[in-house]
C-alpha cells in the first residue's frame, strides 16, 4: 500500500493505513518534489481541496500544519487566507542540523575544517569545468556582492554567504550545495555573533569589508582564467583570513551554540 506503514506485532508486521492528514500531506509532498507546483504556488482554496481528497476541514488542516513543519507551504490566516508553497533552502534546516552539531559537542573550529575540506575543492572543479553560462551567472553573483558592500554590514555579511554557497552550486554537486548551505548558515551566525563581541567600530568592518570582497574578485579572476590551483589556493587564503578576522583559536575551540 502506498499509504501504509509496518507495526510490530512480536511476531509478523501488520499493516496499519496512515491517517488521512498524513496521505494528503504526502500527496502534496510529491506534487511539490516533482515540481507539479512550485516556489510561490497557492493551493486550491479549502473547499476545493477538501472536495478533492473527500477529507473533512479539521484533517485537511492537520495536513497542512505537517507541511508547514516540513517548511513546504506557508500558511496565510485570515480572509482571503490560503496555503503557498515555499521550497526551502538549506537555511530551514540549518537550526536543526546546528543544534545536531551542538548536542554532538562541535566546535566552530570544526564546521570551519569542514568547509575548507570541500569549498575550495569545488572551486577548483568551477574553473576547469565552468562553462559560459556558469562564468556569466558567478559574474552576476559577484556584482550583487559588490552592490551590498554599498550598504550595511549585515548586508554584505549575507551577500558573501551567498556568494559562497553559489560557487559551490555552480560547481555541479547539489548534494555539497545543500551541505555548504547549511554549514554557511550556521557559520554567519557566528560571525555575526563575533563582530558584537570584538566590537570593531564601523571603519574596521568596512576595512575588513573591502578586504573581503577584493577576495572575492581574485577567485572569480582566477576561475574566468581557467586557473584551477590558483582559484583553489586563492579560495583557501580567503577563508583563513576570514578566520582570522573572526578571532581564529580564540573562538574556534568554543562548542558551536545556536540557541540564540
Amino acid at each position: 500500500m502506498a499509504y501504509s506503514k509496518f507495526v510490530s506485532t512480536g511476531s509478523s508486521p501488520r499493516v496499519r493505513p496512515l491517517k488521512m492528514s498524513d496521505q494528503v500531506a504526502a500527496h502534496i509532498r510529491r506534487m511539490i518534489a516533482r515540481a507539479e507546483l512550485v516556489d510561490g504556488d497557492w493551493l486550491p482554496t479549502e473547499a476545493e481541496l477538501i472536495r478533492q481528497f473527500g477529507v473533512s476541514r479539521p484533517t485537511l488542516r492537520e495536513a497542512f500544519r505537517l507541511l508547514e513543519g516540513d517548511s513546504l507551504v506557508t500558511i496565510r490566516r485570515g480572509p482571503p487566507g490560503g496555503a503557498q508553497v515555499t521550497v526551502p533552502g538549506p537555511g530551514a534546516a540549518a537550526g536543526l542540523f546546528g543544534m545536531v552539531l551542538m548536542l554532538a559537542g562541535t566546535s566552530i573550529g570544526d564546521v570551519w575544517d569542514a568547509r575548507l575540506t570541500i569549498e575550495p575543492a569545488a572551486i577548483r572543479q568551477l574553473a576547469e569545468t565552468a562553462s559560459d553560462i556558469q562564468l556569466g551567472a558567478l559574474d552576476r553573483e559577484l556584482d550583487r556582492l559588490r552592490a551590498a558592500a554599498n550598504l550595511d554590514p549585515t548586508s554584505f555579511h549575507r551577500a558573501g554567504v551567498r556568494f559562497h554557497v553559489k560557487l559551490i552550486e555552480l560547481s555541479g554537486n547539489r548534494t555539497l550545495t545543500a551541505l555548504i548551505g547549511m554549514l554557511s548558515e550556521i557559520i554567519e551566525r557566528e560571525l555575526a555573533n563575533a563582530l558584537t563581541e570584538i566590537g570593531l567600530d564601523a571603519d574596521e568592518i568596512n576595512r575588513a569589508n573591502r578586504r573581503a570582497l577584493r577576495g572575492y574578485e581574485t577567485v572569480a579572476a582566477l576561475i574566468h582564467a581557467r586557473d584551477g590551483a590558483g582559484a583553489e589556493q586563492a579560495w583557501r587564503e580567503h577563508m583563513d583570513n576570514v578566520r582570522q578576522y573572526v578571532g581564529g583559536t580564540r573562538r574556534e575551540n568554543r562548542t558551536l551554540d545556536v540557541l540564540y
